[in-house]
């Protein structure tokens, strides 16, 4: 898990600043539970319906311009400014939000049964990074050239502003569509900007008092080398912009 400095190297030559790539090391390995993460982030389709079901709010406003947290009033998942349809990755949604998808999405398998376990939730930074890798350990999971990043992923350059049906460009070597790029997707951890106390067995991090929690993948707002499986972003919990979604991991026996 992380960057080598000659990745590090890379992305700076490619835009980044040093600090923005400090929080990927030291490189250390995790050793996995079994788990699954969703082929797909969630749709808009699948949260609409989670939405008719719960009544959930949708917020008060939204980020607009996927860089300073200026967020519109009129802004929402259900007006996020730009078309998409219900196979669109749903947007302005915070780390929040996708739990409260979880935790309905758990009572939908558990109704009318008695059993409480609660399979579904956000995937661990650790395993969100194992499986956005799907087991390579190049500085892009096709390789370490982004001159066919187009191929690969919805970006900065390819995107046209706005969001992308998911599962239109090749899945990774694990069969996970969208990892690179397209949204920003939650993760469970708190954010610390090293690794060098980092869980070794896939936990998520978490800290006695509130925190900025962890997303991952780029989007279809940030250049190229953003979305490298290494890179790391944060935002306060209750962050709701055009650029965040978000997908759900599953406990396995």
């Amino acid at each position: 898990m992380g960057s080598s400095a000659a990745e590090k190297s890379w992305a700076i030559k490619h835009g980044a600043t040093p600090e923005a790539v400090s929080d990927e090391s030291p490189q250390h390995p995790v050793s996995l539970q079994s788990f699954a993460l969703g082929k797909y982030d969630v749709t808009r389709g699948e949260y609409a319906i989670f939405v008719h079901e719960t009544g959930y709010p949708q917020g008060d406003g939204c980020g607009h311009d996927g860089e300073r947290w200026n967020k519109q009033p009129g802004v929402s998942w259900l007006q996020p400014g730009f078309d998409q349809t219900d196979r669109d990755p749903v947007v302005c949604v915070s780390w929040h939000d996708a739990r409260a998808y979880a935790s309905w999405l758990n009572g939908q398998v558990h109704r009318g049964s008695s059993s409480s376990d609660s399979p579904y939730r956000s995937p661990s930074e650790s395993e969100w990074e194992y499986a956005a890798r799907g087991k390579t350990t190049t500085w892009l999971s096709w390789g370490n050239d982004d001159a066919d990043a187009a191929e690969h992923g919805w970006y900065k350059n390819n995107a046209g502003g706005k969001t992308h049906h998911v599962g239109l460009k090749p899945s990774n070597p694990f069969g996970l569509y969208d990892m690179a790029g397209n949204v920003w997707q939650w993760t469970q951890d708190c954010y610390v900007d090293s690794y060098t106390n980092a869980p070794k067995d896939g936990r998520s991090v978490e800290t006695p008092d509130g925190c900025m929690r962890v997303d991952r993948g780029g989007s279809w707002y940030y250049p190229s080398w953003l979305i490298r499986p290494a890179t790391r972003e944060r935002n306060p919990p209750e962050y709701r912009d055009l650029i965040m979604g978000f997908r759900v991991a599953r406990a396995l026996p």
